[in-house]
């Protein structure tokens, strides 16, 4: 019992005793001692009544949220809906816009060539190994594309010929394939030769006119079109210019260098000619019905 009054607990009694006495001899002095209690438990009581409404009011947020995500998950379903739409919406004028130009540069070579029919066509797909130029195009024997017909850019320019046709879609093999002989002239001289493709230019995206006359007149920026000899390709398509003319191996003729006109690794939409007509077909033609009509005679 000695020890009680030297201990800790008692000198905080001590202490807690004196503040209340001197809380009440404040409140009696200033005729607040009836509510002197009631302050006191306030003063207390208050930071429990803070906190306590502080959890209240994250309680309240936390359900308001809670009932609110029904409507928050379904604003974001119908944007996404929206935004998809949109991007169709974007495709299809996207795809609109092509075909339109597409239309415009087929009058165009119509008007220019009405001898020939064109099919318009889009690049769908490129091999990354190959290494002339090859490409897919979206047309096939369902659109009238034979293996055969010949390939032009849109402003008319050579880009080679249906190598392989199917049903739905065809491959072509463009001018910069070694093998892709087409009968040609020097449009200013009228030298002729045969344009092939070559393993040393086609990563340069040119050809070659093979066999030149050793004292050709053929410049630098010479256009070269086709002749239509043989009746594989139409007579005066565009092919390119002459970049450079220089000396074959053999010493006895020379090549010219072809830039052609249509970049043809970066052909994105091309005309197959379905349909055309040469000078010696007509002549034949020609020949075969005057022919007839003398037989009938």
């Amino acid at each position: 019992m000695k020890d009680f009054f030297y201990s800790k607990k008692f000198k905080v009694l001590v202490a807690v005793a004196v503040l209340l006495g001197g809380i009440m001899a404040w409140a009696g002095a200033n005729g607040r001692l009836a509510s002197a209690p009631e302050e006191i438990l306030s003063a207390i009581l208050a930071p429990f009544q803070q906190g306590a409404s502080a959890v209240s009011g994250g309680v309240n947020g936390l359900l308001d949220k809670y009932v609110r995500i029904d409507s928050i998950l379904a604003e974001n379903e119908a944007l996404k809906q929206e935004n998809w739409e949109l991007r169709d919406q974007l495709v299809e004028y996207d795809r609109l816009k092509a075909e339109n130009d597409a239309y415009k540069e087929r009058e165009r070579l119509e008007e220019d060539s009405p001898e020939y029919t064109y099919a318009s066509a889009f690049v769908i797909g490129r091999d990354p190994l190959e290494q002339f130029g090859g490409f897919t195009i979206d047309l096939g024997t369902l659109d009238g594309v034979q293996t055969g017909d010949v390939v032009v850019s849109d402003q008319g320019y050579l880009v080679g010929r249906v190598l392989e046709a199917g049903p739905a879609s065809s491959k072509v093999m463009t001018i910069l394939q070694p093998g892709s002989y087409a009968a040609c002239v020097v449009s200013r001289t009228r030298d002729s030769s045969n344009l092939n493709g070559s393993s040393q230019y086609a990563s340069s995206g040119q050809c070659v006119l093979e066999n030149l006359s050793r004292d050709t007149l053929a410049t630098v920026g010479d256009e070269i079109i086709t002749t239509g000899l043989g009746g594989e390709f139409p007579p005066d398509i565009r092919v390119g210019t002459i970049e450079e003319i220089l000396p074959e191996e053999s010493g006895r003729s020379s090549i010219a260098v072809i830039q052609p006109g249509a970049d043809i690794n970066d052909l994105k939409h091309v005309f197959v000619i379905t349909d055309f007509e040469t000078a010696s077909g007509q002549q034949a033609q020609e020949a075969t019905s005057g022919a007839q009509s003398q037989a009938a005679g």
